[in-house]
């Protein structure tokens, strides 16, 4: 699985390679991805076999010694359906189940593949293709039923879960993750009999935008308990103001859900962001373990979701245990342990004036996997001390299918103050791999990384921690106090879990390199452009002697051609852009996963056509005509001309990151 076994905790027993070894570790081989997308896939090795998923759920099978390709299966994905995935047209991972590899695609599809061959035994849609869901997370396998959530809550969509037989594709249960419309009645699905219980806590109409709490990444099972835990994402819109007027808790917006694995049918839930409001998802990896606790031993989930506290819960009954902040955060003061909720600060709950609050909508702790040492007794995940200038757009009128935050203060006297307060964040924003000691709820040893966007982590009997960082390296940590142990130049960032397995003797370690995707939309606010490889499957075993190909060259930053248009019309420009193109591209048109400050002269006469005719749609650009018209795309290209005139000049084409 992807946390090797139903735990979730990506520690493996294996010890071949070791804090005392691992000075000779070296590349066995690599396999080219052909792709400059983001690759976040945590790859599968069973039985000297390697399964992996890039862009676009493109996966392959390579002999796990040798690297031989020995099948890949393309599912075609639309490329306009990239335009639906808030990160890039990624996936976290795979599954197994008998013979048969499963995967989820971007566009909804779950299918089944002969793990010999490739061939596609079934194939299910999961959603309505009317709506902008999409798949980006796992598939999970739980004793013969694919569990698969999805996301798009960013876009208007109503979140929830379904299980499938393994075998047939035969569909066993939903779950919606919020209340549908009350006037159309019960669904006819698992959560019926909890979803009058979460209508009380919205007001408004807010499924006229579904809501959202969609479920886009971890899910996890306690066979013993025979329950699925899902975690559940930010609302839709995410400004509760906009979502749900009157207030209220938005049952089960950035929750722990848990429900029956046979039917679907709700057990518990444990809501820890009441009023979801900062695009804070609970959907970060859910991870099992038994703890001894005041002289008890509990049977535990951990949790390190993005609003900064990390989570303790009883699993049998989602009772909290204990919760402490891991990073600095400033939305609540403490968590009561009493009630279980938060304590939180008033001036965090913003309005038209822009204010600073932390953490940001990246997460103290975004989906980068985290694992959990048995031996050492410590958690360990890539921590980000991040901020957020959040302000209400008064003006907001949601519409499915464009990024739906609601937030403003990108014009005017709002603006200024937005960029003063900017100014504050990137003095304050550090980020850092953090072990965790879950009993006393502290810090056991931070190590200070450059940019975020490291990667997820892996923790192993050598006494190791194993984490691509943003250094553009594959690093090896020792697991009791953090100590560098070895260290590889990769030409990018590893962002995926890594993994390690034997075969015929021999401990390799494997991960996807390849920037991008959740990554790189982290990296908006920087305004750094990283200049790395294409995606790449790299594996290593100790006296690896293969070598990646020199670094391609990098292209200087254009410069950016006149700006002709009135004042007015940039301001307009800079709305359309917040509420339309920022979800991919960045705030303030800073980074993203295309920069379009570094336009060439090409694109910039190109650029109606791109986004109204979909010319580019090849490259996951769709047309935009159903959103925007010809005076729309006209003033976000005039708003971008401007900034890139603003940070014409300025250091954006270093080659590594700030801090190397």
């Amino acid at each position: 699985m992807d946390g090797r076994t139903y735990s979730a905790q990506r520690f493996s027993p294996l010890d071949q390679i070791n804090e005392h070894n691992v000075g000779e570790l070296g590349l066995a081989w690599y396999y080219d991805l052909d792709t400059l997308r983001g690759v976040e896939a945590t790859p599968l090795a069973i039985d000297g076999v390697i399964y992996n998923i890039s862009a676009w759920n493109i996966t392959y099978a390579h002999d796990a010694k040798t690297g031989k390709l020995l099948w890949t299966y393309d599912p075609e994905v639309p490329r306009e359906w990239g335009r639906y995935a808030c990160c890039e047209p990624v996936s976290r991972g795979l599954a197994f189940w008998k013979d048969s590899v499963i995967i989820a695609t971007l566009d909804g599809r779950i299918i089944s593949l002969d793990a010999k061959t490739g061939t596609p035994r079934w194939s299910v849609q999961t959603f309505d293709r009317d709506w902008p869901y999409s798949i980006t997370g796992a598939p999970r396998v739980f004793d013969g039923k694919v569990v698969v959530g999805n996301g798009g809550a960013d876009l208007g969509v109503r979140g929830f879960v379904s299980a499938y037989d393994a075998d047939t594709g035969r569909k066993l249960w939903k779950f919606y993750l919020v209340p549908g419309d009350p006037s159309k009645g019960p669904d006819g699905e698992a959560s019926d009999s909890v979803m009058p219980m979460a209508a009380k806590t919205w007001t408004g109409e807010w499924w006229t935008l579904g809501g959202g709490g969609t479920a886009w990444d971890s899910i996890a099972y306690d066979p013993e308990l025979n329950l699925v835990f899902i975690g559940t994402g930010n609302g839709s819109p995410i400004a509760r103001a906009h979502r749900s007027p009157g207030g209220g808790d938005n049952l089960f917006l950035c929750s722990i859900v848990a429900v029956d694995a046979d039917t679907g049918e709700y057990r518990w839930h444990y809501q820890e962001v009441p009023g979801e409001d900062w695009d804070y998802t609970c959907t970060q990896s859910i991870v099992q373990a038994d703890l001894e606790i005041d002289g008890e031993k509990r049977k535990v989930l951990l949790h390190a979701p993005k609003n900064g506290f990390f989570y303790v819960l009883d699993r049998a009954t989602g009772k909290l245990i204990s919760a402490q902040n891991y990073v600095p955060v400033t939305w609540a003061s403490r968590i009561d342990l009493e009630t279980g909720r938060p304590v939180e600060n008033p001036e965090a709950r913003y309005g038209t004036d822009p204010v600073l609050v932390a953490p940001g909508p990246a997460g103290g702790h975004n989906w980068f996997p985290m694992a959990y040492n048995p031996i050492t007794k410590l958690a360990y995940f890539p921590a980000y001390e991040h901020w957020m200038v959040y302000a209400l757009d008064p003006n907001f009128k949601p519409t499915r299918f464009r990024s739906n935050a609601g937030w403003g203060g990108y014009t005017g006297e709002a603006l200024a103050k937005r960029r003063e307060l900017q100014k504050e964040i990137e003095r304050r924003e550090k980020t850092y791999l953090l072990a965790w000691d879950p009993v006393k709820q502290e810090a056991a040893w931070k190590v200070p990384l450059p940019v975020s966007g490291n990667g997820g982590v892996l923790t192993t009997a050598g006494n190791l921690v194993i984490e691509g960082t943003t250094r553009n390296t594959l690093s090896i940590f020792r697991a009791t106090d953090g100590e560098l142990l070895w260290e590889m130049p990769v030409q990018t960032a590893p962002v995926a879990g890594p993994i390690t397995f034997m075969v015929d003797g021999e401990q390799y370690i494997a991960i996807n390199a390849g920037w991008g995707g959740g990554a790189a939309v982290v990296e908006r606010s920087t305004g750094f452009r990283r200049e790395r490889a294409p995606a790449r499957l790299l594996v290593f075993k100790l006296g690896g002697k293969a070598e990646l190909p020199p670094m391609p060259e990098s292209e200087a930053v254009p410069e950016p051609p006149p700006l002709r248009a009135d004042e007015d019309t940039v301001r307009r420009g800079a709305v359309l852009f917040a509420n339309t193109c920022a979800q991919c591209h960045g705030q303030l048109a800073m980074g993203g996963v295309k920069d379009l400050r570094f336009m060439d002269r090409e694109t910039h006469a190109q650029f109606n056509d791109i986004v109204l005719k979909g010319t580019r749609v090849d490259k996951g650009m769709a047309s935009f005509a159903n959103l925007l018209s010809v005076e729309d795309v006209e003033a976000i290209h005039a708003y971008i001309i401007s900034r890139a005139h603003e940070d014409w000049g300025r250091n954006v084409t270093a080659s590594s990151p700030p801090g190397n």
